[in-house]
């Protein structure tokens, strides 16, 4: 079997031959930082902004058709009273998640840490005057978990950036946008986020903005990316842009949807990368940026089972929460981190570290395996397969042992040549994931 080193090294030649002149090879400690995004397997995804304080979802600027001085008035107000970084990290250790990507700067052009390149921004535009970002640095620091940045490429309010397909009612002028100038301010921007922050991995999002244009529009992403990587090389790079990776990029991402998959309708013709790590973002509910009306959140059961879901296709799960304005996070979200972490407890071994299991997915569910380890498989069982699951192994293949995870009991057996047959507990938990070790020598 291949090492990931060995494959992710193979990636960095197979994307620098299919780009031509253009080539990247990531440096040994982003091939490391990929391996441990690879094991983690679960993270958490903040939108957080002014926007919080519409309790509108974030794309209110432009949903609502405000104008952007009206709309930045919400910063004047903006006091997260309630916030504390340490509570929310050990609530995302607590459930299990090994990484956090939070939205430094949204579409809403609106600065969520202290930044230079703009005033329009939570230290110096707000009442509240402190630095959320460096907080919740520290508190990664001191629970163990990464700390990611979602960085929004296109923006509402600027004059600067080329206006694309969204944001059009925002009340810019549109008669001095100059992607030069704009460049310039996001290099300034991201430049701070590597340097002020113990920052893993940017996560942009926008390029979809300019899809439509008649002439393709250059946002000069391998230019952008080798400025990142001149300030960082073990940065992870992700652009959640819908399209096969670009040079540079170290991670792919499926937004709404597993990977191969086109249900929310962002990832037609997005083709599932085989020599980078892939990643799929999801709501709790149905918004990313905190939703008054929006009370519809997924229940724990759902939410376990879609984390098995990506690792059975060898893929993280990034599970997003709107936090409110008022610096808390919602308490359907922290129910749904509560149960989600007591389901881990038990059942993280077939989580963390792992990858797709021998056997593809069923109608009664998935199975996972350790990465580099062929002789364990877990089976995860979404619902009852019957009395008796049949699974198909080795002829030769020894079954050491059959345990349920959930209790360590031994589960009988009987192996007839190539099949396995395992005697299923006759009730499962209702709207959960019964886990099955098997270990075979």
């Amino acid at each position: 079997m291949k090492t990931l080193r060995t494959l992710f090294a193979a990636a960095a030649l197979l994307i620098a031959s299919a780009a031509g002149a253009q080539t990247y090879t990531p440096s040994e400690g982003n091939l490391q930082a990929r391996k441990d995004f690879v094991n983690e397997r679960f993270g958490i995804f903040l939108h957080w902004g002014i926007y919080a304080s519409y309790a509108q979802g974030e794309w209110y600027l432009n949903t609502g058709k405000l104008n952007k001085d009206e709309y930045a008035k919400a910063a004047s107000g903006f006091y997260p009273a309630k916030y504390n970084a340490e509570q929310w990290v050990k609530a995302f250790k607590d459930a299990g998640a090994g990484y956090v990507t939070i939205t430094s700067r949204h579409h809403d052009g609106f600065s969520m840490f202290d930044t230079k390149a703009s005033d329009y921004n939570i230290v110096k535009a707000t009442p509240y005057g402190k630095d959320v970002m460096k907080d919740l640095d520290e508190a990664c620091l001191k629970e163990g978990l990464k700390l990611q940045f979602y960085y929004s490429i296109l923006d509402w309010i600027r004059e600067d950036y080329p206006i694309g397909d969204s944001g059009k009612f925002s009340g810019r002028k549109g008669d001095a946008q100059n992607y030069d100038s704009y460049f310039a301010f996001m290099k300034a921007q991201v430049k701070e986020l590597l340097t002020q922050y113990h920052t893993r991995a940017l996560w942009f999002d926008g390029y979809w903005d300019h899809r439509k244009d008649a002439v393709p529009f250059d946002w000069r992403m391998p230019e952008f990316y080798d400025y990142i990587h001149s300030i960082n090389p073990d940065c992870l790079i992700c652009n959640n842009h819908h399209i096969a990776p670009i040079v540079g990029e170290d991670y792919q991402t499926f937004e709404r949807d597993l990977p191969g998959r086109n249900e929310a309708g962002y990832s037609a013709g997005q083709e599932v990368s085989t020599i980078i790590p892939v990643e799929m973002c999801q709501t709790m509910n149905h918004s990313w940026g905190y939703s008054v009306a929006d009370q519809d959140y997924k229940s724990v059961g759902t939410l376990v089972r879609l984390l098995a879901q990506c690792v059975s296709m060898n893929c993280n799960m990034l599970m997003n929460i709107g936090p409110q304005a008022n610096g808390e996070l919602p308490a359907a979200a922290l129910e749904r981190l509560k149960g989600m972490g007591e389901w881990m407890k038990v059942n993280s071994e077939s989580i963390k570290g792992c990858g797709p299991g021998p056997i593809s997915e069923q109608e009664w569910g998935v199975s996972t395996a350790p990465l580099g380890n062929s002789k364990t498989f877990y089976l995860h069982l979404f619902k009852s397969p019957g009395a008796v699951i049949e699974i198909p192994v080795a002829k030769r293949a020894k079954v050491l042992s059959v345990t349920s995870l959930a209790d360590g009991s031994r589960l009988a057996t009987k192996k007839v040549g190539e099949k396995l047959f395992v005697t299923v507990p006759g009730e499962l938990p209702a709207d959960s994931d019964y886990v099955i070790k098997v270990n075979l020598k």
